[in-house]
């Protein structure tokens, strides 16, 4: 299965697989049971962060996995309380205990907080991380272009990643286009948005009756088709399945037109603008 899905390369030459699996929620002996359940069907970039405290449950589930460590890219994120320089190099350190893990593939600041202005002190750290060879790509949530333009004037390094809210009813097109310009791979989280409401949709529903595909699995590849990472959760064996088999269909121009249309300016989930949002 994990040979079938395409590869993207960040600009630092790290290579990721084009769909991903989220973790948040996923928690002790189930946790790890469905993170195990993913990598067996051959999930390979597995997300986490410290604030989602599942580190150790990720962990858990890499040892249980016959997948060895280094087949898996596995991404975890500085939460706001610990953006000071030292603070930020020891929560690292501490994410790669919890984890058991001799380093990230990916480490990411979690959101700017802006009022606070330490996101590129916490930047500096996760450039000193790297050099120590505690993290191999570094990258951020949440940012908005005018943050990252600040990473890369005050660093001269710019993220890898951007992994932001991204789903139908939200499809940050401005955000991406600027993604694309300046070389930082688009990631989503929530990929599904609301899913009880965006499995009702009207227009999805169309789209999949049409390819004989599942809502989830339309809405899936039309986040591959624009370029970005999707990191779609589930415990169900059934739907991690049918969530990694995106690659053998094709949407049309027009159903991602379609699609695109429906996002709208109130499209935010939790109406968590990261020009104020401050997470801790």
């Amino acid at each position: 299965m994990s040979q079938s899905i395409p590869q993207i390369t960040l600009y630092d030459g790290i290579k990721l697989p084009a769909i991903g699996f989220g973790t948040y929620k996923l928690n002790g002996s189930d946790g790890a049971n469905a993170i195990t359940s993913a990598i067996s069907l051959g999930y390979r970039l597995i997300d986490t962060a410290y604030n989602y405290e599942n580190e150790g449950t990720v962990g858990e589930a890499i040892r249980r996995s016959s997948t060895p460590r280094d087949n898996l890219l596995i991404t975890s994120k500085l939460p706001g309380r610990y953006q000071e320089y030292q603070k930020a190099l020891t929560a690292i350190q501490e994410s790669l205990y919890r984890a058991s893990l001799d380093y990230f593939d990916l480490y990411l600041i979690h959101w700017p907080n802006p009022k606070q202005d330490m996101y590129v002190e916490a930047w500096q750290a996760l450039i000193e991380a790297k050099k120590w060879g505690l993290i191999r790509s570094i990258g951020v949530c949440n940012f908005l272009p005018e943050h990252m333009h600040r990473l890369e004037e005050e660093t001269g390094v710019k993220p890898s990643i951007n992994q932001i809210e991204l789903h139908p009813f939200f499809n940050q097109e401005k955000q991406r286009k600027w993604h694309e310009e300046n070389n930082v791979q688009t990631q989503s989280w929530s990929p599904l948005g609301r899913a009880s409401s965006v499995l009702e949709q009207e227009t999805i529903k169309q789209i999949a009756a049409k390819h004989q595909k599942t809502v989830s699995q339309i809405i899936l590849r039309w986040h591959f088709q624009l370029g970005s990472i999707a990191i779609p959760k589930s415990s169900s064996y059934q739907r991690q399945l049918e969530n990694i088999s995106i690659f053998d269909f094709s949407l049309t121009d027009e159903e991602m037109q379609a699609i695109g249309a429906l996002s709208h300016a109130a499209g935010r989930l939790k109406d968590q603008d990261p020009a104020v949002y401050e997470e801790f």
